[in-house]
This record gives C-alpha cells, sequence and structure tokens, in this order.
C-alpha cells in the first residue's frame, strides 16, 4: 500500500510524503494504475514548486520514498499542493485498498 503524508502547519499546505508501493504483485493492474498516478501527480507538483514557481524547500526522493516540504510557502506553491491533495484524495477514494491518505500537522 501507499500511503500520502499532507503536511501543514497552521492549516496551510507545506509539503507531502509518500511512501510504499502500491502494487501487490506483476499482475495488480489496480496497483500499477495507482502507482502511476501517484507518482505523475507527485513528480508534476515537485517540478513545478522547485523549477516554476521556485520556492527553497527540501525535497528527496528514494525507493518508494518522496518527501517535499516548504519553509515559506508562496500563494502559488500553495495553490499547487492543495490541488495536488484533492488529486490524491479523490484517487484514494477509488482505490482505498492501494492508496491512504495521512493529514499531519
Amino acid at each position: 500500500m501507499t500511503s500520502v503524508s499532507l503536511y501543514s502547519k497552521n492549516g496551510t499546505p507545506v509539503g507531502f510524503c509518500i511512501t510504499g508501493h502500491s502494487t501487490e504483485n506483476a499482475e495488480d493492474m489496480a496497483g500499477k494504475i495507482v502507482c502511476s498516478a501517484v507518482s505523475s501527480a507527485a513528480y508534476m507538483a515537485a517540478n513545478t514548486i522547485l523549477e516554476v514557481i521556485k520556492d527553497k524547500c527540501f525535497a528527496d526522493v528514494d525507493d518508494a520514498e518522496m518527501t517535499i516540504k516548504i519553509e515559506n510557502p508562496s500563494e502559488k506553491s500553495i495553490a499547487v499542493l492543495e490541488g495536488f491533495s484533492l488529486h490524491i484524495t479523490e484517487l484514494a477514494k477509488q482505490y482505498p485498498k492501494n492508496l491512504k491518505i495521512i493529514s499531519e500537522v
């Protein structure tokens, strides 16, 4: 199962951490769909924040883990993180066996 922790500070989104794998085995088509969707959304959000908006943040990618934390998010980065949160939350509703959302402060 993939877990997505959504980080916020005083009600403002400041980042996320994704861990785990969505697939149970090589034949798990739903898991492959979730893995692709989560990865695509995460990289789009991270690249937009880092390369387009250029907010300074901590970013780390490792095997089955991605973390983004923005110290002082701009309005544009907040909008990106809100969109990411909406996308991931709806995906978790469609695939509850593959994806879990955790809200952290």
